[in-house]
């Protein structure tokens, strides 16, 4: 997706953090994917941008307990009424988690769950459209749900979101399937259910470029984040899964700089 265009409807459009330790949180990201961090005050809840070369890319709100949650990561799908989205998603078999909340001019936020129990937060767009840097360093690059209700799944977000879909593999060893609109493909969905552990829930995936992995997972340990997993080649680029200090997980994909 260019980057100056409107994620569309049901596509990934925006990503944010859930940090018991923002200021932490802030240092590490800075170091690791030279993001900026920038407070939105009081209006707002304290929340956080963070800008790549000044424009906002992710976002990042305080963790203080109560919910009860572990520091997290969120995808945040684009949708044109969030109120009417999320009645599809309950009659196609989701919850709701967060009913639609305006946020001042910026837009409307709701945050649902899948059939598999994948959470995964809706935005409406009002003056914010959603991240406006995409597939580079920096910025997130790939949005892909891990499942083990791979089938229904699919029909929920088909249903529920509009998804038009695409396989791209149904072998026995790796079903994978694309949300698509028109040439772009914005999201993946993968059967999980052979490799997650007993207890991880299904869960969405964001990963992020960096010019580096190596140097990046190297960076991550030195400011107190780990490995989740060790970098490795892929068809799609290297690969890793760090932690940064207080336990959210994203992905890192190596990318290279924009020309």
């Amino acid at each position: 997706m260019p980057a100056s265009t409107p994620a569309p409807s049901g596509a990934p459009c925006w990503i944010d953090l859930f940090s018991s330790d923002p200021d932490r949180a802030a240092e590490f990201y800075g170091a690791i994917l030279g993001w900026e961090a920038e407070s939105s005050g009081a209006e707002y809840g304290g929340y956080v941008n963070f800008s790549k070369n000044g424009v906002r890319v992710a976002g990042m709100m305080r963790n203080d307990g109560s919910a009860g949650q572990p520091d997290a990561w969120t995808t945040y799908l684009s949708v044109p009424d969030a109120k009417a989205t999320t009645e599809a998603v309950v009659a196609a078999g989701g919850q709701v988690y967060l009913e639609p909340m305006q946020v001042g001019p910026l837009g409307t936020m709701g945050m649902v769950a899948d059939p598999g129990g994948a959470a995964v937060g809706l935005w409406q767009p009002g003056e914010h459209r959603g991240y406006g840097l995409d597939s580079e360093p920096g910025a997130p690059c790939w949005h892909e749900l891990h499942t083990r209700d791979y089938e229904a799944v699919l029909d929920f977000y088909r249903k529920a979101l509009g998804w038009e879909t695409r396989v791209m593999s149904d072998a026995e060893d790796f079903r994978y399937t694309q949300m698509v609109s028109g040439d772009g493909e914005y999201a993946g969905v993968m059967d999980a259910s052979a490799f997650l552990p007993e207890g991880v829930p299904s869960t969405w995936q964001i990963y992020v470029g960096v010019v580096d992995v190596d140097a990046a997972v190297a960076r991550t340990v030195e400011l107190g984040g780990s490995v989740v997993e060790a970098p490795e080649d892929s068809p799609f680029g290297r690969l890793a899964r760090i932690a940064d200090p207080t336990g959210a997980q994203i992905k890192l994909v190596e990318v290279p700089v924009p020309a």
